[in-house]
């Protein structure tokens, strides 16, 4: 399971889910952080964050061949 953190009208947050469309990531769940102070503090600057099931976060920006590796674990 992968989860991208992101806000509402994100140009770069829009880039980032063509690119893990292109890189084929599976289970895929978009969390908006606009209306969550928590979210907010977290990840305000850095959105788009993909952060995978064990904890992991790869920040933006990001390619194909970037995502493909980190989700084999590589890092």
């Amino acid at each position: 399971m992968f989860t991208l953190f992101q806000r509402d009208d994100c140009q770069l947050c829009d880039q980032a889910l063509a690119v893990l469309a292109q890189a084929r990531v599976p289970a895929l769940d978009s969390v908006f952080i606009d209306d969550d102070a928590a979210l907010e503090a977290r990840y305000g600057l850095r959105v788009p964050v993909l952060r995978d099931a064990r904890g992991r976060e790869l920040d933006w920006p990001f390619d194909v061949a970037r995502v493909a590796a980190w989700t084999d674990g590589q890092p």
